[in-house]
């Protein structure tokens, strides 16, 4: 059974994990390195959740963080290897779409890499629509964005 805690981005489960994230998306990032984690500082990400398995170890986390009145941006939604597979990344994806809908906000934008069909298809069974690249992302050739109707 999965559980999920509503937390920040000192979360010390939060932190790891995302540890683990940045590691592995270094082979995807080449040349844009520094552009993409500028992007993706867990400092500006003010809510965050991570799952807990049965045992009571951290299997995925993601965050949210405004972007606009009506949007949050969703960021560093990620499950471990070992344990993907097992709808994990669903659960994260729910909670920060359940949260972001508590907070008041309308609507969630993502970006993701397209490099990434895995990720890609997630979103889109998720009910992902593509849009065009947003705000910082707006220039980046290896960027795809998404967004969401959650009201």
């Amino acid at each position: 059974m999965i559980t999920i805690k509503r937390t920040n981005s000192d979360n010390i489960d939060f932190i790891k994990l995302v540890k683990e994230l940045d590691k592995s998306l270094g082979v995807y990032y080449k040349d844009e390195k520094s552009f993409y984690e500028e992007l993706n500082n867990i400092d500006k990400i003010k809510y965050a959740v991570v799952a807990y398995n049965e045992n009571e170890k951290p299997v995925g986390c993601g965050g949210i963080k405004k972007y606009s009145k009506n949007e949050v941006e969703i960021k560093r939604i990620f499950v471990p290897t070992a344990y993907r597979g097992k709808g994990i990344a669903t659960i994260v994806l729910k909670e920060l779409e359940n949260w972001s809908k508590d907070l008041e906000f309308e609507k969630c934008i993502l970006e993701t890499l397209k490099e990434k069909p895995y990720a890609i298809a997630f979103y889109e069974k998720n009910k992902y629509k593509e849009i065009p690249n947003f705000g910082e992302y707006k220039n980046a050739e290896n960027s795809i964005c998404f967004e969401k109707e959650i009201k």
